[in-house]
């Protein structure tokens, strides 16, 4: 209904899926039929994957957003014969890049994994709105962009503060969070979206969780070795 409802992973999907281009077309700016005026939110969005279509080495231009009203049919025939040609031009994905489509697969799929996070760490400029269109060209740059995944984020459990109180892991949005009574939680970083809930929730007084960036997450504990030891019984 609303190119406002298009997602990032939808378009980075596509590419994984090994479409050579995504074209995107939206009502005119100015002229959305709902207040939110998504179309702006699509062209920031398109901004953004482009950057990182740059990150998982692929040619933004392979990724296109245009806007027109239903009535222009003839604007629409030719821009999207203007855009198959110069799809054609840059080439079959993976070719133009030097890369295989399983190594674009899993640049795309580690971009994609963090969709979620990148969606609440870069949450207030993901949601402006601009004045014009131009001003978006410079909304997003790829120095950024690296910067971020170079700085991300990552949770760990301490197993030796860990008391299996289980709040992390009911307030995990995305149930990246194992752990039974008695057992040492563990985050499942695969899964973990690095959005901070089970920081912010871990009870003080524990202050299990740690944040770590620029290091490598220590490994999980083995099952048989996830028996938690109170506090109390640490200090007798």
């Amino acid at each position: 209904m609303c190119t406002g409802r298009i997602d990032m992973e939808f378009v980075l999907r596509a590419l994984a899926n090994g479409a050579d281009g995504v074209f995107i077309v939206g009502c005119r700016l100015g002229e959305c039929n709902y207040i939110t005026h998504g179309n702006y939110d699509a062209l920031n969005m398109v901004q953004l994957v482009k950057k990182l279509m740059e990150r998982a080495g692929l040619n933004p231009e392979r990724l296109m957003i245009e806007f027109m009203s239903a009535g222009d049919g003839i604007l629409f025939a030719e821009t999207v014969t203007d855009f198959v040609k110069k799809i054609k031009s840059i080439g079959p994905q993976g070719k133009p890049e030097g890369m295989s489509q399983d190594e674009i697969n899993a640049k795309l799929t580690e971009v994609m994994k963090l969709v979620p996070y990148i969606k609440v760490a870069m949450k207030e400029k993901i949601s402006q709105h601009l004045d014009s269109k131009a001003k978006y060209d410079d909304l997003y740059s790829l120095d950024e962009i690296n910067k971020f995944f170079e700085d991300m984020v990552s949770y760990y459990i301490d197993p030796e503060k860990c008391q299996a109180c289980s709040i992390c892991l009911r307030k995990c949005p995305v149930e990246a969070i194992d752990g039974a009574k008695g057992m040492v939680h563990i985050i499942n970083q695969d899964k973990c979206i690095r959005c901070g809930t089970c920081f912010d929730n871990c009870p003080p007084k524990f202050a299990a969780i740690k944040k770590i960036v620029h290091e490598p997450v220590p490994p999980p504990l083995p099952e048989d070795q996830r028996a938690v030891v109170r506090q109390g019984e640490k200090s007798a």
